[in-house]
């Protein structure tokens, strides 16, 4: 089955917690400090076509860091997990829609998820006037989000056009691609990807788009599930029926086709096209010459073709591959390897607020120094009120009119006391 959509949620590693010990021989402190979480990546690979894996597995939890040890060991972190996806995913956050990564060739990478930061140890808090702290910091939890991945098909050829002009029957004679293949609208319900050979040497991948319809923009038919694989094509072999067997006009059904393509993205009715007159064989050369005059006289050049009988089929391979490298020559293909992280804005900043009987500090700062740090001894309170204080929140405080005994919310930390008068003591 091809699967070109997923949705997936993805949550980094929680970080180790630090540890409160001290050297059985001298005394001091020995708390490790605790590893970070692992992060959650997302990585391009040449090895996967399709979404399908996502099917059955639409979670991922990164690997948590361990805790800290004793005698200042350090605590491992977490290794990342990497999730492989097929070139061509586009990876969108499901809450904002926003597009975080184009994994458009191999090793392509972005980081969806970081993990959390690890607490630190008892010996990370020495001070000259705090030798033997009781305090240690709790490791943090790492990122989730959900993600929406959507694949786009890699080639560099697209074949368009209606149902049962002969588009399957065309990438099946000229790749090793054999296309499921009958004389009915629909046939194709999937892209078919073929690698074409040109002259021995010279190699070009095409994908021949499902039949198209009018309102496909618009979902009519699947259309527009089908119209956004033709977004990373270079060149667009166009088919019409020269026979009009089934339609009345192939100069009115080329038309149709172009403004569905300008409809769903103006940028693909602007692709460079071939046109091409399929099923010669079925009709005279008089009828083949008035098609070709009628298409004339828009400006555009159609090549009569029969897929059956190969007549100038070869013809169209060499058309198409000079097209196509004409149209490399004016790319400037930048390939890099990235990682791209979410901005966290502000990080110091601080704001106080009065909410009924409560004051409220919020700051991703100050949230997570009362998030990791253990508060279960004077010196933990003796620390974030230094802390606190350095941050600036105890002066905003005061001048929100905080008195001693007043209830205060830090984050999802809530204090029913917290003196800070007498240096939080």
């Amino acid at each position: 089955m091809f699967i070109d959509e997923a949705k997936i949620h993805v949550q980094a590693g929680r970080g180790g917690n630090g540890i409160i010990c001290f050297y059985s021989y001298k005394g001091g402190p020995a708390g490790g400090n605790g590893g970070n979480g692992g992060d959650i990546v997302i990585q391009a690979s040449p090895h996967i076509t399709t979404l399908s894996s996502f099917k059955d597995q639409r979670r991922f939890r990164g690997k948590d860091g361990q805790p800290g040890g004793k005698n200042k060991r350090q605590g491992y972190s977490g290794d990342d997990t990497i999730i492989h996806v097929p070139i061509g995913t586009v990876v969108r956050d499901s809450v904002t829609g926003e597009i975080l990564a184009d994994l458009s060739h191999s090793g392509a990478e972005i980081l969806l998820a970081r993990g959390g930061e690890g607490g630190r140890g008892n010996a990370s808090f020495v001070t000259s006037v705090r030798q033997a702290p009781r305090i240690c910091e709790r490791g943090l939890p790492g990122e989730q989000r959900s993600i929406d991945l959507e694949l786009k098909l890699l080639a560099d050829v697209g074949i368009i056009g209606f149902p049962n002009v002969g588009k399957s029957s065309l990438i099946s004679a000229i790749s090793a691609r054999k296309a499921k293949i009958a004389p009915y609208p629909f046939t194709t319900v999937v892209p078919n990807l073929g690698v074409v050979d040109v002259d021995g040497i010279n190699q070009f991948v095409a994908v021949d788009i499902p039949g198209l319809i009018e309102g496909a923009h618009a979902g009519k038919g699947l259309g527009d599930k089908f119209l956004k694989h033709i977004e990373r094509t270079r060149v667009l072999i166009h088919i019409v029926d020269i026979t009009a067997l089934e339609r009345d006009d192939p100069l009115d059904d080329y038309m149709r086709i172009n403004a569905e393509l300008s409809a769903f993205n103006s940028r693909l009715a602007d692709k460079p096209q071939l046109v091409v007159g399929n099923k010669i064989d079925l009709v005279d050369e008089k009828r083949v010459d008035e098609v070709c005059m009628r298409f004339k006289e828009q400006g555009i050049d159609l090549l009569p073709i029969s897929v059956v009988t190969g007549a100038n089929v070869r013809n169209l391979v060499k058309q198409t591959y000079y097209l196509l490298a004409t149209m490399r020559e004016r790319e400037s293909i930048q390939v890099t390897r990235r990682r791209i992280y979410r901005s966290q804005g502000d990080v110091a900043s601080v704001t106080v607020r009065r909410d009924e009987e409560k004051f409220v500090v919020s700051g991703e700062k100050v949230e997570k120094l009362v998030t990791k740090l253990v508060l279960d001894s004077r010196d933990a309170h003796a620390y974030l009120y230094e802390q606190l204080e350095k941050m600036g929140v105890i002066q905003k405080l005061v001048k929100a009119g905080y008195k001693d005994g007043d209830r205060l919310v830090i984050g999802e930390m809530e204090f029913e006391t917290m003196e800070i008068c007498d240096g939080g003591a």
